[in-house]
């Protein structure tokens, strides 16, 4: 269910790729109201021309923002400036930062402390202090729809760069289960998933192929696994324990 807040999309357009812009309005949506949208970058430069038809159909407005120096990056000091301003307009109950930039740890930090809500947007490379700064990270890749490839004998098939469910992974899971468990060892999922971004922003069903939490500990044979019906409840609640 999309929440009832404003957000402010800020996105890095020397440091985001153009190709992954319409699956991630779609996601930002599920978090809340995109009411602004500006991508920052050096508009002259003829690689950024490929922008020109992708942000007229999102409707993001472009800032421009001239290199002045050799070495220094504009773009992300017009981003955090426009982003302090937008913070004390009070217009907004959280940001999205869209880059794989370390630079903006600092700025998520500070947004962070002011109550605002605070969604980061980058690729698999994005540095952890700026993924740990704020409230959920989201990888790009896993935004990217399936590419489809053939094999030798011209069969198509979808594939897709997935990380591995390792035992460290099944460890932090079991881990988290276990901190918000009852007396009896189980836990409202929805109370895992909170606590599980809590610890690590980044972690999202979708990096191992599972649209959803539940598929994934249903997967996993080191977990039990009840739907409870309650009452005045249209849907049933998941519960998970530790075997």
């Amino acid at each position: 269910m999309v929440k009832d807040i404003k957000l402010a999309v800020l996105i890095d357009g020397d440091n985001i790729p153009s190709k992954y812009i319409k699956e991630m309005m779609e996601e930002i949506a599920k978090y809340g109201t995109p009411t602004i949208k500006r991508i920052y970058g050096d508009w002259t430069k003829p690689q950024l021309g490929k922008w020109k038809t992708i942000l007229l159909e999102n409707a993001i407005t472009p800032i421009q923002q001239y290199g002045y120096t050799t070495g220094k990056n504009a773009t992300d000091s017009a981003m955090i400036i426009d982003a302090m301003d937008i913070l004390y307009s009070n217009n907004v109950d959280g940001f999205c930062l869209v880059s794989s930039d370390s630079d903006f740890t600092r700025l998520a930090t500070r947004l962070r402390e002011s109550g605002m809500q605070v969604y980061g947007i980058g690729e698999k490379k994005t540095p952890d202090p700026f993924i740990v700064a704020c409230d959920k990270f989201i990888y790009l890749e896993i935004l990217e729809p399936y590419s489809e490839t053939k094999d030798e004998k011209g069969v198509a098939s979808k594939k897709q760069n997935l990380d591995k469910i390792t035992p460290k992974v099944v460890k932090f899971l079991k881990q988290s289960v276990s901190d918000a468990a009852d007396e009896d060892g189980w836990a409202f999922l929805g109370d895992v998933g909170s606590l599980i971004l809590k610890k690590q922003p980044n972690f999202d069903s979708r990096n191992f192929g599972f649209e959803k939490l539940t598929p994934l500990f249903k997967s996993l044979n080191q977990f039990e696994i009840d739907q409870r019906v309650q009452s005045g409840v249209r849907f049933k609640l998941i519960y998970v324990r530790n075997k």
